[in-house]
């Protein structure tokens, strides 16, 4: 087996349409899938990103955790979407931040799962 990219990472979430309106709203991502199970059972949407894909799933059984899963999404303009998420009121959990290739800032979904907020430096692709 060889593994050549991710496919796509995954939140849990309590509460749908919430989490769509922070993920739509406040990051300005566009839903590319919704999908609600026939039966009931669960719900699943997908953002696509670059040439991956960001999606949330809401089934019994499957809880969100603060620890789970992190994201780095790459934004063009660091420091507006800096702005736009305090603007917003999102919880930080680090940062800003600035290493030798790039720039971060550590926030918390409605959930409290974290997400990285992300700017690479010129060179650095």
């Amino acid at each position: 087996m060889k593994v050549t990219e991710i496919a796509f990472s995954c939140y849990p979430v309590t509460d749908m349409a919430r989490s769509i309106a922070f993920y739509e709203g406040i990051l300005g991502l566009t839903k590319t899938m919704d999908h609600q199970m026939e039966d009931g059972s669960g719900h699943w949407v997908e953002f696509d990103i670059g040439a991956g894909t960001l999606s949330l799933g809401k089934t019994p059984g499957w809880a969100p955790s603060p620890a789970g899963c992190t994201v780095g999404l790459e934004v063009d303009d660091f420091d507006a979407a800096v702005a736009r998420v305090k603007a917003a009121g999102v919880t930080i959990n680090m940062g800003p931040i600035e290493t030798p290739v790039c720039h971060m800032l550590m926030i918390a979904d409605p959930d409290g799962s974290p997400l990285i907020i992300h700017k690479r430096k010129p060179g650095h692709g």
